[in-house]
């Protein structure tokens, strides 16, 4: 900070209480949907977004790059998910039309039937830790402002 700079203004108790409760979201949500998952589909939350991006790719198809970019994982992180789908027979990897060194995922009909199979749970899971917890909110402004935090 230089000296002509004014520091930040320190934040109200509930701009914290803000602060802290969304850090805490960010932390537990994914853990205790992931456990919900394995526990009701034994497929982790990591495998279920997989599939689920993949549904709704183009032709079921996604460069492992952009995948790993919404699925918020690193390419190696991705590679291993991708591996353990491919094991599975729920995804296939094959070499990009337009890069000849690049990746695609490739959601197969196995994949798609896994990921409708496991909805169910998913939306089960995400109703109870979220949605039910935010009945009567403006919902279009919620989304509004956490797509502002994101971006």
């Amino acid at each position: 900070m230089s000296t002509t700079e004014q520091p930040p203004e320190p934040m109200s108790a509930d701009e914290e209480a803000l602060v802290r409760q969304l850090g805490r979201v960010m932390i537990v949500l994914p853990r205790v949907v992931d456990a919900d998952m394995m526990r009701e589909q034994h497929l982790p939350l990591s495998e279920y977004t997989t599939l689920m991006y993949l549904s709704e790719a183009p032709d079921r198809l996604m460069r492992m790059s952009e995948l790993a970019a919404v699925c918020n994982l690193s390419l190696s992180g991705m590679t291993r998910v991708v591996t353990r789908l491919e094991k599975q027979e729920l995804v296939e990897r094959t070499r990009c039309d337009e890069d000849a060194r690049g990746w695609n995922a490739v959601l197969t009909d196995a994949g798609l039937a896994r990921l409708k199979q496991a909805w169910p749970a998913h939306l089960a899971s995400v109703r109870r830790h979220v949605l039910d917890h935010v009945e009567g909110a403006d919902l279009t402004q919620l989304v509004r402002v956490l797509r502002r935090i994101a971006t």
